[in-house]
């Protein structure tokens, strides 16, 4: 068996090096330290498995977790194989390593702690710190996260979506089984899962603010939710009118209610008009449509940033409270990969 010595783990780390590890920037202009005091809430109800690693390393692995969307089983396996990853947490070739359990654990006590969104938020506050406060237009948008398809009956898909659990199911097999996820059609196509409701700002392109609900949940019934209002709301009127915060969204989004409502909060509502059946939009609206359009795909960027370092696009989870845990964390990990772009371009 050859044995690795010091002088082959420099070099093997200089080889990464002339790639341009990404885990290198994200590690250094991070401050991890940000977030100890919050985690440490979770060690008093410990288990004999989790004490023997940092908070701090095991939140660094949940985030990597989230960033490549890997399971638990892939998770541990990368940790042990995967240079990087180990440069990236300090670890060496000889150090233990958290097992699939550990790792799933540790989730599941911030997740019952309901310490994601603090910890998400607690990073916004350090972003806006740092000068990278949200100044400019809000863009809403959602995504669908898919889930495992859960293959039920009829009967028991009807008592499930009546919130019943099927009275024919053990608490282990119910256990098991995913009772919140919901069935959505995009196009031609249907999806099996969640949605991941988000607020990004106009000018960073960082998260401020979102929302998890199953997959059938209409956009617009949680706008209300995620966006931020101002704390003295402008009056409506002249040129005042025109210095109100704006509101991006597409057609899915329109609607009086909606309107109404972010004019009376001091927003000023730029939505896509929505096509009606039989009936041609306006060439005013088709190109009032196009000037919100170009500002409103800057959401889409967003998505398609998260999701192209990821294993693949199935959520592993059950429920809902699951759910909610790893998508922030997917939001939290973005906001940070984000974060490390605008540092280095900006020079902060």
């Amino acid at each position: 068996m050859i044995q690795l010595g010091l002088f082959d783990l420099f070099s093997a780390y200089a080889r990464l090096d002339k790639c341009t590890d990404p885990l290198i920037k994200l590690n250094g202009i991070i401050e991890w330290e940000l977030f100890r005091p919050q985690l440490q809430r979770i060690r008093k109800n410990d288990i004999v498995g989790c004490k023997g690693f940092d908070v701090i390393m095991m939140f660094k692995i949940i985030v990597l977790q989230a960033l490549y969307n890997l399971s638990d089983d892939a998770m541990e396996y990368m940790l042990r194989d995967r240079l990087s990853f180990m440069r990236f947490l300090g670890l060496t070739m000889t150090d233990k390593v958290p097992d699939a359990k550990t790792i799933w654990k540790f989730r599941e006590q911030l997740t019952e702690a309901q310490l994601i969104k603090p910890l998400f938020d607690k990073f916004g506050e350090y972003l806006s710190e740092k000068g990278f406060k949200a100044s400019e237009g809000q863009l809403i948008d959602a995504t669908i996260i898919e889930v495992p398809i859960q293959h039920n009956s009829a009967q028991e898909t009807e008592e499930i979506k009546e919130g019943q659990t099927p009275e024919n199911w053990s608490e282990a097999k119910a256990a098991q089984k995913d009772q919140d996820a919901r069935w959505t059609k995009k196009g031609e196509k249907s999806y099996y899962g969640y949605k991941d409701h988000i607020n990004v700002d106009e000018e960073h392109k960082i998260i401020r603010d979102y929302e998890v609900t199953p997959a059938n949940t209409h956009d617009s019934k949680v706008i209300e939710d995620i966006v931020s209002v101002p704390e003295n709301p402008m009056e409506e009127n002249g040129d005042v009118d025109k210095a109100k915060p704006e509101v991006y969204a597409d057609s899915a989004y329109y609607s009086e209610p909606i309107r109404t409502y972010l004019s009376s909060n001091g927003l000023k509502p730029r939505i896509c008009s929505k096509r009606v059946r039989n009936k041609e939009l306006s060439e005013e609206d088709k190109s009032l449509n196009r000037e919100i359009s170009k500002v409103r795909c800057r959401v889409e960027h967003v998505f398609g940033a998260m999701y192209q370092k990821a294993h693949d696009q199935v959520m592993r989870g059950i429920g809902l409270v699951r759910a909610k845990a790893r998508i922030g964390l997917r939001n939290l990990a973005y906001n940070m990969t984000r974060y490390v772009y605008l540092a280095e371009t900006k020079g902060v």
